[in-house]
């Protein structure tokens, strides 16, 4: 039985030809490493992500387009002194029968950040049915921004009855009594303004919808702290809006591929 030749280095491209060849190969195409100091992947990790993607997909022609826009501003607001908290029993207190825990505690404030002047293009931010919910006898969350032309959703999670309405100019309203087994009622925010929402049945219930005409807006953290992205590069004005007696703003301009620092008050 005829033997097979040994697998080894010494068979390998026994040819002179197919060394020679592969030699060339290597020659012109060297192999890079991350300790080479060469082009090519061991510079990729460091790049911005969108700069990576493109380089692999197609080349470096359409670099700058793909780097516009990507401006960002990030800061702090700075919140007033919290109001004194009511007393034992809290607002519990105001209905005969019901027990002080059923009532949750009133939301830790926050503030609305926004850029106006800046129209643009981008999506909005707002899903596409925002929901104001009822939960524990509090307005869930106490401050909601929206886009103009939003519908919000009022979804009642407690086991009694409310009434959620507003008599604000901006958008006035009266969604009746109904339960948490009844479909939620939703209205239109077709208006920018500020519209403030309470409960006929439970009076201490008060929340905010903020309506607005850009794209470009966040909610801070409990802290203050914030930060919007995606911009277009130009000059605006940055707003906080802490409450309908409370906010403030400051001129802004943005430059492409930057991050500005911003603080409330400015």
């Amino acid at each position: 039985m005829p033997t097979l030749p040994e697998t080894s280095p010494k068979n390998v491209m026994a040819n002179p030809a197919e060394r020679g060849h592969t030699q060339a190969v290597r020659q012109r195409f060297p192999r890079t490493t991350p300790s080479s100091g060469a082009p090519g992947a061991c510079r990729l990790p460091a790049m911005h992500a969108k700069a990576r993607l493109f380089l692999l997909g197609t080349g470096l022609g359409l670099l700058p387009a793909l780097l516009a826009g990507e401006c960002a501003i990030e800061g702090k607001v700075q919140f007033p002194p919290a109001p004194t908290p009511a007393g034992p029993g809290g607002a519990a207190c105001r209905y005969p029968g019901m027990a002080p825990g059923k009532v949750g505690a009133p939301a830790v404030p926050v503030a609305v950040v926004y850029l106006e002047g800046a129209a643009g293009t981008t999506p909005s931010r707002t899903p596409a049915v925002a929901r104001l919910e009822q939960r524990q006898f509090q307005f869930v969350p106490v401050v909601l921004p929206v886009m103009k032309g939003t519908q919000v959703e009022f979804p009642n999670h407690d086991d009694e009855y409310h009434n959620v309405l507003s008599y604000s100019k901006t958008k006035e309203f009266d969604l009746g009594r109904y339960l948490k087994s009844e479909k939620p009622p939703t209205v239109l925010f077709d208006k920018p303004g500020v519209v403030e929402v309470n409960c006929e049945i439970h009076q201490h219930m008060r929340a905010f919808i903020l309506v607005l005409d850009t794209p470009y807006f966040t909610t801070t953290g409990t802290n203050g702290s914030f930060r919007l992205e995606d911009l277009p590069a130009g000059r605006y004005t940055l707003k906080a809006w802490l409450g309908p007696k409370l906010n403030w703003s400051q001129p802004v301009e943005l430059t492409e591929g930057a991050t500005r620092q911003a603080q409330f008050p400015p």
